[in-house]
């Protein structure tokens, strides 16, 4: 049997290292289009910073892969085409065609490159791949200019801080937080880099290489420009194939990860999935998801029986010394599902009194039922709040539930009425 991987990242080698362990008689290949396998796009930020060798973002070097698991690794491999039963790949200059009995996309996901004048330009640059922080490293100059709203920018923000930084988005930080938590956030932003909200980018300038970049606003010098507006799923080869593209404009997938082609699977961020809150299709391009998605389609690749339940798109950052979270939905966007929600926002401590200088702001929102569907916090002490938010809202938990959870108390770790108890109490049950 031959199984055939398309994309080596998290969600790639993850599959292709299941089947080895399940059916270690099975070739399986996997075509990489970049020399980075199960690479790790979210250290980009903190290589660009120094915390961390660019080398590092890889969890398994290729080596790895090909010594230990006995999979047959081709990196620095684009896949041209795909048909049915082949691939066709382009590697060492020359174009070769591989046969696969059964095919795993993990083509992940792609930056958006938005149609403005001057994209083209040099020294503007996408975060998406490991190579992409030792290009950003080696740009010269003091001026740089930041679009887009999300964590990928602001980290990056935080990654060059060192240098003269224009960030520049079209409302404010974080556009799927809830106003009272992005606000705080933006006012940690304001007082690092020179923010620009509210703002439209219209042109890039330069000659040869960017210089400048012109907004609805202003103009703004750019010795070098990061575009953090976004991702989509890659989802060409699927087409090729003719695979179903779901209604999140990425590849549909059952639950078992298999498409409506019964020999071809999907996994990653160039998968859908399901959020468990709302029932509905959608497409959560993070890592955690990716590797399980990934795991999934192996398993039942070669013939297993196992379900990925979905994912209500938790997350957490730190930037500027401060922890960012969210698990399930935002109000705005329960809202915009249709579900009648009740919400609080509390401010607490993450420690007790005497232990530091801790504080919290969470705001948890609750269905009419007063079932967990979403947690945002920022402040100090945030990611155990999130870790438990998640696992509550994914087993649909009650603001009653919550409150008499046994949840572990220390001075060190959190008052003794820890802020999610607080604000499920203030939810009542």
């Amino acid at each position: 049997m031959n199984v055939a991987v398309v994309g080596g990242g998290a969600a790639g080698m993850t599959a292709a290292s299941r089947v080895r362990a399940l059916k270690p008689e099975w070739k399986v290949s996997v075509f990489e289009a970049s020399n980075f396998v199960s690479h790790a796009p979210c250290g980009i930020p903190y290589a660009v910073a120094g915390i961390t060798d660019i080398s590092n973002l890889m969890y398994y070097p290729p080596e790895f892969f090909v010594e230990k698991r006995g999979i047959d690794l081709h990196i620095n491999t684009r896949v041209v085409e795909a048909g049915y039963g082949y691939l066709l790949v382009r590697e060492n200059g020359k174009e070769r065609k591989y046969n696969w009995d059964m095919l795993v996309l993990a083509t992940g996901a792609s930056p958006v490159i938005p149609r403005i004048d001057g994209v083209g330009l040099d020294n503007i640059f996408t975060v998406d791949i490991p190579p992409d922080a030792e290009r950003i490293m080696k740009a010269k100059g003091e001026n740089v200019v930041i679009i887009g709203s999300g964590y990928v920018s602001l980290e990056m923000a935080e990654a060059l801080s060192s240098r003269n930084v224009t960030v520049i988005m079209r409302h404010r930080p974080l556009p799927g937080f809830d106003d009272e938590i992005a606000d705080i956030v933006r006012k940690v932003v304001e007082g690092k880099v020179n923010l620009r909200m509210g703002e439209t980018v219209e042109a890039f300038e330069g000659n040869g290489s960017v210089e400048k970049v012109i907004t609805n606003r202003g103009e703004y010098k750019a010795d070098f420009v990061i575009l953090a507006v976004g991702a989509r799923p890659n989802i060409e080869l699927a087409k090729q194939l003719g695979v179903k593209i779901g209604e999140t404009g990425a590849i549909e997938v059952d639950r078992h990860m298999r498409t409506n082609i019964d020999e071809v699977f999907a996994a990653g961020d160039c998968a859908e999935t399901v959020n468990p809150v709302t029932g509905r299709k959608a497409w959560i391009p993070l890592a955690p998801v990716a590797n399980k998605m990934g795991y999934v389609a192996g398993v039942n690749v070669c013939g297993g029986n196992i379900e990925f339940p979905g994912a209500i798109n938790a997350q957490i950052a730190k930037l500027y010394g401060i922890e960012i979270g969210k698990a399930g939905l935002s109000e705005r966007e329960a809202k915009k599902e249709g579900i009648n929600v009740t919400s609080v926002v509390i401010k607490s401590r993450s420690t007790a009194h005497y232990c530091g200088n801790g504080e919290i702001w969470l705001k948890m929102v609750v269905d009419e039922s007063r079932r967990l569907i979403g947690v945002q916090a920022v402040g100090n002490g945030v990611f155990p709040r999130i870790y438990a938010a998640a696992i509550a809202i994914q087993n649909g938990l009650t603001t009653k539930d919550i409150f008499f959870s046994d949840l572990p108390y220390a001075p060190p770790f959190s008052p003794v009425w820890d802020p999610l108890v607080v604000a499920a109490r203030k939810l009542k049950f």
